[in-house]
């Protein structure tokens, strides 16, 4: 394949605490219509997302110019700018990236957090795929009900929380034989107290678990909702939308799925002081 051409913008050093200024006046500045900007998604992001990596310069190209590939193996051509979901489900990353993309291949890294993936070893357990997956309302979101299995896990996070679907998938199980099977592709948050601290290791079912505060983030600004809006646009109600979100103005709408096939964590993705790699299992 021929080396892409990408141009990286530098994250701009803002002290964080003049960033409640700077979204505010981004946000009031802007024309009504104009939509959240990305220096005002990026202040959001330090401010909003509590659970967040800091990854050297490099790395963020690394897994920019790993999102202009995955795009372009999967014939995607981006016609305008737009926000893309990058993971890296390697066992020593698991973590997010949220990317801005334009058409002509330059990319800005908004931020990224800690993410759990498909552990397999376990009866109905997926190795979450790879590749490119579309989030459109063919496959509806829906919220979360914030109830609890018999194990007192709130598997789709406290009530209210956005489930991002990407549909019927093919995946490798991870139990008996192994092979090829269907599981459904979910972007969700989970069980704050007992799950949310042991993001950054393998341990969902197949999908794909992310900090409750991205999951509000994603959710009130659409940073993956052009499907939705554009089918609300058109005069069909969109339930799942909120009522008081602050669209971004390059909404996307693809959720790419890598494996960087590391041997050791990252020093930026390494966990917590007292966490381990050890696993534990839970349902969902």
């Amino acid at each position: 394949m021929s080396r892409l051409d990408v141009i990286t913008l530098r994250r701009a050093a803002i002290p964080v605490v003049v960033l409640g200024f700077l979204l505010s006046g981004l946000l009031c500045s802007a024309p009504a219509d104009a939509g959240v900007t990305a220096e005002a998604l990026r202040a959001a992001y330090l401010l909003q997302v509590d659970r967040r990596l800091e990854l050297p310069e490099e790395e963020a190209q690394r897994y920019g110019t790993l999102a202009l590939t995955m795009l372009a193996d999967a014939d995607v051509s981006l016609a305008e700018p737009q926000y893309v979901v990058l993971v890296d489900r390697n066992p020593y990353v698991q973590a997010i990236f949220v990317y801005l993309i334009s058409h002509d291949q330059a990319y800005v890294l908004i931020g990224a957090s800690p993410v759990s993936t498909g552990r397999i070893g376990q009866f109905d357990h997926f190795e979450t795929p790879t590749g490119v997956f579309e989030h459109t309302p063919a496959n509806p979101d829906f919220r979360a009900e914030g109830t609890k299995n018999k194990l007192g896990i709130r598997g789709y996070g406290v009530v209210g929380m956005r489930v991002f679907d990407f549909g019927w998938q093919q995946a490798r199980r991870g139990w008996g034989e192994g092979g090829m099977g269907i599981m459904r592709l979910q972007m969700h948050a989970t069980d704050p107290d007992i799950l949310e601290p042991r993001l950054g290791r393998v341990q969902s079912k197949g999908c794909i678990r992310i900090p409750a505060a991205l999951n509000r983030l994603l959710d009130r600004y659409g940073v993956l909702d052009a499907a939705y809006e554009a089918m609300q646009s058109t005069g069909r109600g969109m339930w799942i939308l909120p009522s008081d979100r602050s669209p971004v103005t390059e909404a996307g709408r693809y959720l790419i799925v890598v494996d960087t096939l590391r041997i050791q964590r990252p020093l930026w993705a390494t966990l917590a002081s007292g966490q381990s790699l050890q696993q534990h299992s839970y349902p969902y």
